[in-house]
């Protein structure tokens, strides 16, 4: 019987023991350096909008350039508001219409930016806003706009305000995903989906005409088009820009 209890007893501490070198374990996925793609990311179809060192890819509405306002800082894509003549919405030279889009901004204190989707390029328009809906960029705790509803950061402007609030103070990077889907949009701010809506119904139709948008006959109704980064006349920085067609 001893010889008996002796094997269970070394039997149970051989099952206890930490397994053998053949076992590794999963390492968690490295963090991939700025304003870059990891493999998945690329097998999957993402596209960078902007490589960290340069303005390739976009341009000035209506121009063939960026102005200088428009600059490399700290790996981001920055407005300068301090460089004389040097300002102006950019968009990107390709137009998108289903998709995905993912970066990440920060604005300074007090200040006012967009993102901006489905812009028309049109000598009849002006500005990017007559036809493209936006995703407000704002410092919430000082501009102004911020005491309005449906003019806060994560809201599609002057439209639809977000189910709650999410976004970081001034100068602190925040997180942004846009998908566009036949007509279907999704906002995500910081993680959190915070704004969903449809776009070219009567319901849409009837939101526009209750807006600032109201004498815009062409505010929202282009299908496709392309992505802007406003001048608000305030510093802003973006960066980890990229876009998955969908």
């Amino acid at each position: 019987m001893k010889k008996i209890i002796t094997l269970l007893c070394f039997a149970t501490l051989l099952a206890c023991q930490p397994k053998n070198q053949e076992t590794t374990e999963t390492q968690p996925e490295e963090t991939p350096a700025l304003n870059t793609l990891t493999e998945q990311q690329k097998a999957d179809g993402w596209v960078l909008l902007f490589d960290g060192q340069s303005t390739a890819g976009w341009r000035n509405f209506k121009s063939d350039q960026v102005s200088a306002g428009w600059r490399i800082d700290d790996d981001a894509l920055h407005f300068d508001n301090t460089v004389a003549d040097g300002g102006g919405d950019i968009i990107t030279n390709n137009e998108y219409e289903n998709f995905e889009l993912m970066l990440e901004w920060k604005i300074d204190s007090c200040g006012n930016s967009g993102i901006i989707f489905n812009v028309v390029e049109d000598e009849q328009y002006q500005y990017v806003w007559q036809t493209g809906p936006e995703m407000q960029v704002l410092d919430n705790d000082c501009h102004p706009d911020a005491k309005i509803v449906t003019h806060r950061a994560g809201d599609l402007y002057d439209l639809i305000s977000c189910s709650t609030e999410t976004v970081n103070p001034a100068r602190e990077w925040n997180q942004v995903r846009i998908v566009s889907n036949e007509g279907n949009y999704e906002f995500w701010l910081n993680g959190t989906n915070v704004v969903n809506f449809t776009m070219h119904t009567p319901e849409w139709d009837a939101m526009v005409a209750g807006s600032k948008f109201k004498d815009m006959p062409a505010y929202g109704k282009s299908t496709k088009g392309h992505i802007a980064l406003q001048d608000h006349g305030d510093k802003v920085w973006y960066r980890n820009i990229m876009i998955r067609p969908l």
